[in-house]
C-alpha cells in the first residue's frame, strides 16, 4: 500500500515539475524521527518504513513539492512494550490508521540554504497544516554517478490536535507523555531518470 501511494505521488510530481528534477527518498541515508516529553526527560524513536519523493530546482522555489507515506506500525523507541502501546488504540491505531502521510502546498522564505516547507501532514486519520524548517544540503553525484539531494526538516506538532490524546497523570498531576511531539527529517534523495 505505501508503495502504491508512493507511486501516485511520484506521477503527480512528475506533471507538477516539468523540467526540475524528481529525487526518490533513498531509506538508507534517510531518517524520520521524533522527541516527545516523558515526565521531566524526553524519549526519542524514529519510524523504519517510509518512501516518499520531492521535487527540486534550486533556482526555482516555485516548482518545489515533497511528498511521503511512513508505515505507522514501523515506530520504534527501542522497547518493545513501549511500541506495542504506541501501535494500539491509545496512540496509533494501526489496524485502522496504517500510514502518516505529508503533501507539500508550497516553499516560502528561501534564502540562502533555508526555507519554510508548507503542507498538510495527516496522522491518525485527521489532516493539519503543517510548517517545516528546511535547512537545505544542496546536491551532489555520488560514487556510482548518481545525482543525490538533501535537506533536513524540523518541525513541531500537538500531538491532541491529531487525536492522540492518551495520557496518564502521576502522583504530583504532571503528565506522563508532553503534548508537543518534535520531529526531524533527514531525507536524501536519489534523482530519478
Amino acid at each position: 500500500m505505501i508503495k502504491r501511494l508512493a507511486c501516485a505521488a511520484l506521477l503527480a510530481l512528475y506533471a507538477a515539475a516539468a523540467s526540475a528534477a524528481v529525487y526518490k527518498l533513498d531509506p538508507d541515508h534517510t531518517a524520520v524521527t521524533f522527541r516527545v516529553r516523558h515526565l521531566v526527560g524526553h524519549v526519542t524513536g524514529q519510524f523504519d518504513k517510509f518512501d516518499g519523493v520531492f521535487v527540486y530546482d534550486p533556482k526555482n522555489p516555485a516548482v518545489w513539492r515533497a511528498s511521503a507515506t511512513i508505515d505507522a506500525s514501523s515506530i520504534d523507541t527501542r522497547v518493545a512494550a513501549r511500541d506495542k502501546h504506541l501501535r494500539s488504540s491509545d496512540f496509533f491505531d494501526v489496524e485502522k490508521y496504517p500510514t502518516l502521510t505529508f503533501v507539500s502546498t508550497k516553499a516560502a522564505q528561501v534564502r540562502k540554504g533555508r526555507a519554510k516547507l508548507l503542507g498538510k501532514l495527516t496522522i491518525h486519520g485527521v489532516t493539519k497544516p503543517i510548517a517545516l524548517d528546511l535547512d537545505i544540503g544542496g546536491t551532489e553525484k555520488d560514487a556510482g554517478g548518481n545525482e543525490r539531494a538533501a535537506f533536513t526538516a524540523t518541525g513541531r506538532i500537538d500531538r491532541k490536535k491529531f487525536g492522540l490524546t492518551w495520557n496518564t497523570y502521576v502522583e504530583s498531576g504532571g503528565a506522563l507523555v508532553g503534548d508537543q511531539v518534535d520531529i526531524t527529517i533527514e531525507a536524501e534523495g536519489v534523482r530519478q531518470k
